[in-house]
Order: structure tokens, then C-alpha cells, then sequence
């Protein structure tokens, strides 16, 4: 909203100053734009001199109370009466809102405002003769604001859209990785701080002659995949299946690969969802919205192996989706961490992983050329089995039990290194390629210490990143990848009444068909 819809962000600016008590500089800008109203409060308090005067080193707030909360009402005040005395839009911010509603496209307004000043701002500009948003998301609505990308699946589900194709128009890195974590493509308009080009986004210097065909252009055609362990269908966590649906619809997922689903989750939330779905074996399945044209693999796959569908997205395109499980043990990070053994050691112990990936991936190619018996008609471009289904776009999700290659340097994992010589990419690591900075566990977010009895009892658990969304790279790219895990798990034993339902990070990935 601020430096996107209209220039506030000198109006912001001016207000911090104020309740501040002296000039702000280039140093206070992370605190101070993009962010919530009480992060900047509670920064303002952590200034605070022993009298209680934040950043006021001459005492002009020296008989206030420092508290954030305090700090926070009098920004909102501060912020308020500037707004009302004459907001500006930003160049080209009207004419495109009066264009998509003339095109009866539905908007939202997502910001890290409280709604005080988002009610505020949009007064002002309906004032102006702005059009009204459709739906409203502010600071005040969601557990967790921008970076995180709470906000904006809040304002697709409030508008009964899918993330995929939506456009999010956002002047700040905090809010394009709120919008990107959330599947939607954005429109990068900075207002102050730079900010780079990246798949799925656009930048551009501002709003001016941006149309809603435009912005159609940059949504595309999109899908988003999720990879869960429901750990034994979610049995040991109270109230599981409620759980299980609302991390499915926060995810802002197409299509779920799930393992461990206890026989009858995949069905239950499929039926809860109103999607389509595919039942394989007791342990495999997969959840999506889009129709399942054919079932591939075998129906009554064990435990641990493989199952796939092949969904028809749009009516026109044909993706293959498989979800695995492979086996747990031994299990290479503890062979690494408590035994310390030599990396090729841990490789030769992968031997049983190594094989159920190898018949996974030959169940791929196979399926690849099972026709779905559908007429694709002259020139609706579907792959449909053959030498053009080998072109068909795969997406191999699972809990495999291993880690990979692409995050310990040192060894050589031969599970992911298959799935990579066989064509695949890891998503994630396309999205994040950096393993420090983003190491991407997904076990485990409930074992923090090691759970099991015997010797290494207590010790810390190795966390690692053991689940996966792998893709073939054919007419499918890369625009976001995240781990996703819903409140603070507490540690087990105590898992009853956590509100994520499993001992395993979910991993989502937005692809662009």
C-alpha cells in the first residue's frame, strides 16, 4: 500500500521521526520501511534511555512510557493525521484500479498497515475516486505479516482464487517475499529500496501504462506442489484431519504428494478439499485440484515405493505427478553425525534407497508412455504417451529418507544424485542454491533431540532436509520454493495438541507451465 497505491512512505518517514525525537538516517531504514507498525514500536523501545525516551537523547519524550504498545498508538496517530491532511497516489496506481475494475477483475489490498491506517489510506483515496478493493488483509488479520506469506494466501482464499494466478504488485523486498513465498508472480515497482529481477517477477519504475492485459501476461499458467509426510496419517496429533486441511489450503497447493496417509487420509481430504484424488497402497497419495486423467504405477504399492497421476491443468496441459517414500533406515545423517562414519561408508549403506529410487524412476519412464486414452484433439498440443510423452512435464515429490548431494559437499548421497542423472532438479535448491543460508529442513520440526532409545538417547537430533520436489524441467520453471511448517511444534513427546500435524516439514514449489 504505502509507495505502491499512494507516497506515504515520506509521510511514514516523517511520522517515526516524530515520535522518535530526532532525525532518522540511512542506518534506520531496515527498521523503519516495509515493516509493520509494531516492529518499528518495538524498535523505537529497544532505544528507549533509562527515562523511557526512545532515540531522544535531549529528553523530548522523556515523560513518556516506552512501551511498544505505546509507541505503536502514537505512530498510528502520527501517520493518521498526515495521511488525512493529503495523500498522493502513486503515478499510474489509479488508472490501473479503475481499469481492472472496469475489467471485472477482483482486487485485494494486502499490507503490513494496521487496519486503522489501511482504513485511513483507503478512505483517502476513495476520496480521490479510487475504486473499492474487493477484500482488505492488513497487519491486524493474520497471525504473521510480511515476509511471511500468510497476508497474501488470507486475501486469495477471502477472494476464492489460487495464488498461481494472481499478481501481487509490491514495492519492498519484505512484501515480494511475502507475495513469492504465498505462488504469486509479482510486479516489483521499488519505491526506495532496489530490487533485483527474478523468475516470476517483473520490475518495472512504476504503475504508468500498466494495463490488466499486462498483468494477465505476468500471471501465466501456473502450479503449485507440495510434498507431506503425514506421519502415520497424522494419528498421534489431536484433532489431525482438521489440522491437515488447513495447512493444505494455507499452502496455497494444486497438487499434494503425501506419504505415510495412514490408508484413509488422501480419500477423507480429498472429500473435505472437493478435489481429485488417488489412493495407492496403505502409505501413498495425491491430492489435486486439477482432474487426474490416468493413475500410474502400481495401485497396491507396500509401504515404501512409488504411485503417480497424470492431471490435465486448464483443460490443455499434462503433468505427471509422483509421490515416494523410500526406506528409513540406516539412516545416513545419524550414520554421519553420531557414528561418524566416512562418506563412502555412507554411500554404500544407501544401497536400499539407492534401488527403490532406481524402480522409481523406471516407473516414471514407463508411465511416461501410458497413453491417458483421451483424444487430444488436432491442435490442443497434449502429450499423450511416446516419444512426446517422454516430453511431458514430471514432478517427483516424497519423503526419501536421504539427504543430498546438493547440501553436504563432502558426500556424494547416490538417492538424489539418481533422480538428478536421471533428469531431475531439486526445486528447492534451484529456488535457494545456497544450503547455508538456506538449509531447508524438513526433519524434523518436532525432534529436537534425538528420539529414540539406546546410546545416542538425548543427544541433539541432526536436523537435514529429507523431503523433496523434484521436476523434469520440461515446460516447467522454478519460481518459488519453501518449507512449511504451521505454529511452533512442540517437541515430542508433547505433540498432542501441536497445530502441525506432523514430525516432517511440508516443501512447496510454484512452478511456471
Amino acid at each position: 500500500m504505502d509507495g505502491t497505491l499512494v507516497d506515504t512512505e515520506g509521510l511514514w518517514w516523517e511520522a517515526v521521526e516524530q515520535v522518535a525525537g530526532r532525525p532518522l538516517t540511512e542506518a534506520d531504514r531496515p527498521d523503519v520501511l516495509g515493516r509493520p507498525v509494531e516492529h518499528t514500536a518495538a524498535w523505537l523501545a529497544t532505544e528507549a534511555g533509562p527515562d523511557g525516551a526512545p532515540g531522544d537523547r535531549d529528553g523530548v519524550l522523556a515523560a513518556r512510557a516506552a512501551t511498544a504498545d505505546a509507541l505503536a498508538a502514537e505512530l498510528h496517530r502520527e501517520f493518521a493525521e498526515r495521511v488525512r491532511a493529503g495523500v498522493v497516489p502513486r503515478p499510474g496506481a489509479l488508472a490501473l484500479l479503475a481499469a481492472l475494475a472496469r475489467d471485472g477483475v477482483p482486487t485485494a489490498l494486502v499490507t503490513a498497515s494496521p487496519r486503522a491506517v489501511a482504513d485511513t489510506v483507503l478512505d483517502a483515496l476513495g476520496a480521490l475516486g479510487a475504486p473499492g478493493f474487493a477484500v482488505s488483509v492488513t497487519a491486524d488479520d493474520t497471525e504473521r505479516t510480511k515476509p511471511e506469506p500468510d497476508p497474501y494466501l488470507a486475501a486469495c482464499r477471502a477472494l476464492g482464487v489460487d495464488p498461481a494466478r494472481c499478481v501481487a504488485v509490491e514495492d519492498t523486498p519484505t512484501g515480494v517475499a511475502s507475495a513469492e513465498a504465498a505462488g504469486c508472480a509479482v510486479l516489483a515497482v521499488p519505491s526506495v529500496t532496489p530490487i533485483g529481477a527474478a523468475p516470476g517477477r517483473t520490475v518495472l519504475d512504476g504503475l504508468t501504462g500498466v494495463t490488466p492485459d499486462r498483468l494477465r501476461a505476468m500471471a501465466g499458467r501456473r502450479l503449485t506442489v507440495m510434498s507431506w509426510n503425514l506421519w502415520l496419517g497424522g494419528a498421534l496429533v489431536d484433532d489431525h484431519r482438521a489440522k491437515q486441511l488447513a495447512a493444505v489450503r494455507a499452502s496455497g497447493a494444486d497438487v499434494v504428494g503425501l506419504q505415510e496417509t495412514g490408508g484413509t487420509a488422501t480419500r477423507e481430504l480429498a472429500e473435505a478439499l472437493g478435489w481429485h484424488h488417488h489412493e495407492a497402497g496403505e502409505n501413498l497419495g495425491i491430492l489435486s485440484r486439477h482432474p487426474v486423467v490416468a493413475r500410474l504405477g502400481d495401485p497396491d504399492v507396500g509401504f515404501y515405493g512409488a504411485a503417480g497421476v497424470r492431471i490435465l491443468v486448464d483443460g490443455e496441459h499434462e503433468v505427471d505427478v509422483w509421490t515416494a517414500h523410500l526406506h528409513h533406515t540406516p539412516y545416513g545423517p545419524y550414520e554421519a553425525v553420531f557414528d561418524g562414519l566416512p562418506a563412502e561408508r555412507l554411500i554404500a549403506h544407501e544401497d536400499v534407497r539407492l534401488e527403490q529410487m532406481r524402480d522409481t524412476l523406471r516407473r516414471i519412464a514407463e508411465g511416461a508412455g501410458q497413453d491417458t486414452g483421451q483424444d487430444p484433439g488436432q491442435d490442443s498440443g497434449r502429450d499423450t504417451g511416446g516419444a512426446a510423452g517422454r516430453a511431458r512435464p514430471v514432478v517427483l515429490v516424497g519423503d526419501f529418507n536421504a539427504a543430498s548431494h546438493l547440501d553436504w559437499p563432502e558426500v556424494a548421497w547416490p538417492v538424489t544424485k539418481a533422480a538428478e542423472e536421471a533428469g531431475f532438479r531439486d526445486s528447492y535448491r534451484e529456488a535457494r542454491p545456497d544450503p547455508v543460508r538456506d538449509p531447508g529442513h524438513t526433519w524434523s520440526p518436532v525432534h529436537p533431540v534425538h528420539p529414540e532409545e539406546g546410546g545416542h538417547a538425548g543427544r541433539p537430533e541432526p536436523q537435514d532436509r529429507i523431503d523433496y520436489v523434484l521436476h523434469n524441467a520440461r515446460g516447467l520453471r522454478v519460481l518459488a520454493s519453501r518449507t512449511l511448517v504451521t505454529g511452533t511444534p512442540a517437541p515430542w513427546p508433547d505433540v498432542a495438541a501441536n497445530a502441525w500435524p506432523s514430525d516432517h516439514a511440508a516443501v512447496v514449489t510454484a512452478f511456471a507451465l
